[in-house]
């Protein structure tokens, strides 16, 4: 069922949940290997695949709700305000991730955040605007940045100033890194994925409401306070470490 008052749909919310959890759960063995607590092999095997399910699944749901916000939002603004409402959200969702990059700045000795998923994610907003009412356009773009991408995840650069999007250079490390190449792509599929299954904010496919269990209405709250747990999960688990271990 469709909440018709803020056109939210229940299996979004409950999917952006799961997401945060896995993101939790991954940040609490990144730490742990981090301050050498307990030693995990984190780019190689499972745990990279789980890795990348989280990235993925979180810019998915980021292309699906654009389209829900626009279709939500074009009925009751003009052109102007709408463009300028997802350039300031976009802008806002960036300025976040300055703000972690300049937290990591002082506080890790090496590996702080350059371009993490905050700054991807706010930057695709922006760019994403033009192409929110397009279906296949988008599944198009989004493969070809995904596979340019790709590709160019292979090479190394002399130069810094292309690293937002993807251009990494040799002996680059950072701890948390979502270049708009291949990332703005699956984005775009997400735009895809939003028009093709929710136009006009009506559900194409049948769904019972889930929504009356109380596990589903936990990982649904998650889901629609996913950004201030984002930035609350990891000083938490620092806390917690810290008693524990120090």
């Amino acid at each position: 069922m469709v909440n018709k008052s803020n056109a939210r749909f229940w299996e979004i919310d409950f999917f952006r949940g799961i997401a945060i959890i896995m993101m939790i759960f991954f940040h609490i063995l990144y730490d742990l290997n981090y301050f050498e607590i307990y030693s995990f092999e984190l780019y190689s095997g499972y745990i990279v695949i789980y890795t990348y399910s989280i990235g993925i699944s979180f810019l998915l749901l980021v292309g699906i709700s654009l389209t829900l916000s626009y279709n939500k939002a074009r009925n009751n603004l003009t052109k102007k305000e709408l463009s300028l409402k997802f350039l300031i959200r976009g802008f806002k969702i960036f300025i976040l991730g300055l703000i972690i990059t300049i937290f990591t700045y002082f506080l890790l000795d090496s590996g702080f955040i350059i371009f993490g998923v905050l700054h991807c994610i706010g930057i695709s907003i922006i760019f994403s605007y033009p192409l929110l009412k397009f279906r296949y356009i988008n599944l198009l773009f989004g493969w070809l940045l995904i596979l340019f991408g790709l590709i160019l995840s292979n090479f190394t650069f002399s130069f810094y100033w292309l690293v937002w999007l993807g251009f990494t250079p040799s002996q680059f490390y950072t701890i948390d890194y979502f270049p708009i190449l291949p990332w703005f792509g699956v984005v775009l599929i997400g735009i895809f994925f939003g028009n093709t299954l929710y136009p006009n904010l009506k559900r194409r496919f049948n769904l019972k409401n889930y929504n009356k269990f109380k596990f589903v209405r936990f990982f649904s709250f998650l889901g629609q306070n996913s950004l201030i747990i984002y930035f609350l999960h990891q000083p938490i688990i620092l806390s917690i470490l810290y008693i524990i271990y120090f």
